[in-house]
């Protein structure tokens, strides 16, 4: 679809902002109840909930977004071979496609950067204002 070329940076934009913030809501419901969840007892799901919770937000309104964003990815790889992969070898068989999905989107925004509409692209368009 050669026409939504033109979009492509604002698109991206979307979908670091809406994946940040679906993310940091699952780190709400294990830290803080939120969403109809339910608060983490185990300290690994605690310390998870607040990788969620933080590197969401971060990835979300764009600042360090693609350290938070190789955390996040690593994070969600610890979570699928530890929660879902001793269920069985395929994602959908184990129930662990979203963290697969989360891995890899998060994984592809570390390489790419923030991008449009983040605090680090108007970081950097400050220090080349500095110059």
């Amino acid at each position: 679809m050669r026409f939504l070329e033109r979009y492509e940076a604002p698109i991206y934009a979307v979908f670091r902002i809406v994946l940040g913030l679906l993310f940091a809501c699952h780190g709400a419901q294990k830290v803080l109840g939120l969403f109809g969840g339910q608060k983490a007892s185990m300290p690994l799901m605690i310390v998870g909930g607040w990788i969620e919770l933080l590197a969401g937000l971060l990835i979300a309104v764009g600042l360090f977004a693609a350290v938070a964003a190789f955390i996040a990815s690593g994070e969600m790889a610890v979570a699928y071979f530890m929660a879902h992969a001793p269920h069985g070898w395929a994602p959908i068989m184990n129930k662990g496609e979203l963290a697969v999905v989360y891995c890899f989107a998060f994984l592809f925004i570390a390489a790419r950067g923030a991008g449009l509409w983040s605090i680090d692209a108007a970081r950097s368009k400050g220090s080349l204002r500095k110059r």
